[in-house]
């Protein structure tokens, strides 16, 4: 096991193992191992990286470190800045796994439930990728390539998340077995442009990579009252629930079925644009 306390030292580690388990927070990675679904050769463990932890403001974008926790999403400076983000990670687990957990290990991991998953989506999210060998960018939908798959290739590491800051509001909803504490059953993230005029909608838990609701952004953003800000029509909110369901595929598994699935998504998809921007 290598212990980095720089980028640099992870990044030698990597090289010298490229198929070395990468250990930030372990909240998932460690269910896996423990379970026997994961052999262990090497770990390289970054959670003393300091690179990794930070995050900034750079223009209309803010870089994230991948080793930030949930617990750092949910500061008050960042939180105002990437409100999606920070209800994502208040609905993640206990405190202590919001406090050990990272946005970084949450991507890395790959799965349709991850909740911060459905927002980087929206966002259209750029991965920073690291290596000794230098460095790469990939867009969030370029990354995750199916369930637990990633592009993410031996003797490389998450080093930071860029996310632009928007002027508008935003939602995230889930629905699991119970209120707290809970993998997500399916999940929405809706985040408004009003420079852009455009609705952005991202879904976890109804495909097997990050999806977003294209038709249904493109119809909302065509029949929402930009200037008078007057809430769109029932009729307008049932069709783009509609679209946002066609947008899906999901599955049947222990936590939900397909169908259930559809409609649950299309429950969240009014609830957050009602939040957002007034619905009838």
């Amino acid at each position: 096991m290598t212990i980095a306390t720089s980028l640099e030292d992870a990044c030698c580690a990597l090289a010298s193992h490229p198929d070395a388990l990468v250990l930030a927070g372990g909240t998932d990675l460690m269910v896996a191992v423990n379970r026997g679904d994961l052999p262990v050769h090497h770990v390289v463990a970054i959670g003393r990286v300091p690179e990794l932890r930070g995050w900034r403001r750079e223009g209309d974008h803010v870089r994230l470190g991948a080793a930030l926790t949930y617990t750092d999403l949910l500061q008050p400076d960042l939180a105002v800045l990437q409100p999606a983000l920070a209800q994502a990670a208040r609905s993640v687990g206990s405190p202590q796994i919001r406090n050990t957990g990272t946005l970084g290990g949450n991507v890395a991991t790959g799965s349709p439930a991850g909740d911060t998953i459905p927002v980087l989506a929206a966002l259209d999210a750029v991965l920073e990728l690291r290596s000794a060998s230098g460095t790469r960018e990939m867009r969030l939908d370029e990354f995750v390539t199916g369930v637990k798959r990633t592009a993410l290739e031996g003797g490389e590491l998450i080093e930071a998340i860029r996310v632009p800051v928007l002027d508008g509001p935003q939602e995230f909803c889930k629905v699991g077995t119970r209120n707290a504490m809970v993998i997500s059953v399916v999940s929405l993230a809706l985040v408004v442009d009003r420079s852009g005029r455009t609705v952005r909608v991202g879904l976890g838990s109804v495909a097997a990579s990050p999806l977003r609701a294209t038709e249904a952004e493109a119809y909302i953003g065509g029949h929402l009252d930009w200037d008078g800000g007057r809430p769109p029509s029932a009729e307008v909110v049932d069709r783009f629930t509609e679209l946002v369901v066609g947008a899906t595929s999901p599955i049947d598994d222990h936590r939900g079925s397909a169908r259930y699935r559809r409609h649950a998504v299309g429950v969240l998809a009014g609830r957050a644009l009602a939040r957002a921007v007034g619905a009838a």
